[in-house]
């Protein structure tokens, strides 16, 4: 008796409604780019300084250079504003005095310019950046610069709780009805966002983009899964992250465009509103459905599929019934998870995989941005290297496996952290190199998760399983701020060492996993746990009655 599986292969596993299913919800994974990373251009902190009133007039009277007003002005200027006196502080003094010399203006005030009294930014700052930000807007520096990572840890907080939500809510009333959901929450927040009047508001409407926006992005993920065959199941997962790389290009260009934070952040959110256009173009996932024992709208759903496709549904396939029909539909649960021996070690596997992926990540972007170079080409760079990495797991993972190019990509990312961190800035070419392929390195580990994270979970609990073992991925984000700078501030490179340790420990944690290459995605808890034993493609599956013509359908 024929599975799903068998179904489209004689209907098409990737054929042109697949495919348009597949292009639609690309579309998604682009767009989920500005909220995971958008505070790169949204919270951006450019070089900055106190305002004093009466230098801008002194500085006209004298004839200064810029140059010239900083040295003369601004405490502790080395001639890049690196200083947090320099950023945070200002000479106590009235620059509107008369008598005040052009050549050494502290000096006529108070004769020796050590002695001077500094005070906090009671004025405001000065910011040398064309456009604005919540940074500049808000003023979230010195003693307030912690909103900032306060706005970002919301988002990653949201995205934590959110996944376990959303995740039961695509498990237990649908993938389709809970990917519309989460698209109308996620754009109005969004518009309210570029409207917030104040920085309290932004934060509380981020969060709400938090809650609904990751697990809307991993609910689409899983679909593409669902609704192709066995043979592409690997090609979609990796180019619908692939989508995502591709946001972060279009992110970019965007933002080197619009440098009002306001207008950009309603440049990304409005196009969000086409989604609610999924209602009339995706169906529901026919996995899911038979799952649920609706096995008549499943084969309405297969129908539409074998027609996109232009192909015939044998007659045989006409009508489907699930073995066990006659019992009870299966209802996740966050106790499925760890219940049974095998689903809860790849369960716990999993969450460190998605906890470590997150870190490293975010972190090496973290780490570059120190350097303090150009915004848009770091970002660009970022971005570009994803690339390779896609291309290399689209032509090995079909050919070696899951598990072996994934260890790999561990530990070519943990020395790449090392040698990045170890090798002195004189050898410039080597650290780069090394940094890049540590950035590919972790690239191609979030990609390999993501990819064997939903093969590894029945079709009752998968989405669940996904969104609740991604939830650690979230975790990790909260915490990376806090390894990336507050270790750096002991040994600049202290941050690599770490990621360097967390990622060998994960390269040897995914050989424990079962290897998924080949098999069927299971249905039930009964082929999950026999995943490690299963060698051929049609062992341990779900079968589904089939009904022929002489048969009567009850």
């Amino acid at each position: 008796m024929p599975t799903l599986d068998d179904i489209l292969e004689e209907i098409g596993e990737f054929g042109r409604f697949q495919k348009q299913t597949f292009f639609v919800l690309c579309l998604l994974s682009a767009a989920f780019t500005p909220i995971y990373v958008g505070v790169v251009f949204f919270g951006f902190t450019p070089e900055h300084r106190c305002f004093s009133p009466g230098v801008a007039e002194l500085s006209q009277r004298c004839g200064w250079s810029l140059a010239e007003q900083l040295n003369h002005t601004v405490p502790e200027w080395g001639g890049h504003g690196t200083a947090f006196g320099s950023r945070c502080r200002r000479y106590d003094v009235d620059w509107n005095a008369t008598g005040l010399s052009c050549t050494d203006p502290l000096g006529s005030l108070v004769g020796n310019r050590s002695s001077v009294p500094l005070s906090p930014c009671r004025d405001g700052w000065l910011y040398d950046y064309p456009g604005t930000s919540l940074v500049t807007e808000f003023n979230l520096v010195c003693e307030d610069s912690w909103k900032l990572d306060l706005f970002q840890s919301c988002v990653n907080a949201g995205f934590f709780i959110g996944s376990m939500v959303i995740g039961y809510m695509a498990d237990r009333f649908g993938r389709k009805l809970c990917l519309l959901i989460t698209v109308l929450i996620n754009s109005v927040s969004g518009v309210l966002v570029a409207f917030a009047p104040s920085y309290t508001w932004a934060v509380v409407f981020r969060l709400v983009q938090g809650l609904v926006s990751k697990g809307g992005w991993l609910t689409g993920y899983v679909l593409t899964a669902e609704f192709v065959g066995l043979s592409f199941r690997k090609t979609v997962g990796v180019i619908y992250q692939l989508a995502f790389t591709v946001g972060l290009l279009i992110f970019t260009a965007v933002a080197y465009v619009l440098q009002h934070w306001r207008w950009l952040q309603l440049a990304v959110t409005l196009p969000n509103f086409l989604f609610l256009l999924y209602y009339w173009c995706l169906s529901e996932s026919p996995r899911w459905l038979i799952t649920q024992k609706q096995n008549d709208k499943a084969m309405e759903v297969i129908k539409r599929i074998a027609k996109g496709n232009k192909k015939q549904l044998p007659l045989s396939f006409q009508y489907l019934k699930s073995e066990d029909d006659d019992g009870e539909k299966l209802k996740p649960s966050f106790l499925d998870l760890v219940r049974t021996p095998q689903i809860r070690k790849h369960t716990c596997i999993l969450m460190y995989s998605w906890f470590m992926s997150s870190v490293l990540y975010q972190g090496l972007i973290m780490h570059m941005g120190i350097a303090s170079g150009n915004i848009y080409l770091d970002f660009l760079y970022s971005a570009l290297v994803e690339f390779p990495a896609a291309f290399i797991l689209l032509l090995t993972v079909d050919r070696i496996g899951r598990r072996y190019p994934w260890a790999v990509a561990n530990v070519l990312t943990g020395g790449a952290c090392l040698v990045t961190a170890l090798v002195p800035d004189t050898l410039y070419w080597l650290k780069m190199t090394a940094a890049c392929l540590g950035r590919m390195g972790i690239t191609m580990c979030y990609e390999m998760v993501c990819l064997v994270n939903p093969e590894l979970y029945p079709t009752f609990l998968r989405n669940l399983g996904v969104l609740a073992c991604s939830s650690m991925c979230d975790l990790g984000g909260i915490i990376t701020p806090f390894i990336v700078y507050r270790f750096a501030e002991l040994w600049h490179e202290l941050p690599l060492v770490v990621f360097a340790v967390i990622a060998f420990i994960g390269g040897g944690l995914v050989l424990l996993l079962p290897e998924t290459k080949g098999k069927t995605l299971p249905e039930t808890l009964e082929d999950a746990e026999n995943m490690h034993r299963q060698k051929r493609r049609k062992e341990n599956t779900i079968y589904l009655q089939v009904l022929t013509s002489k048969a009567t359908p009850k």
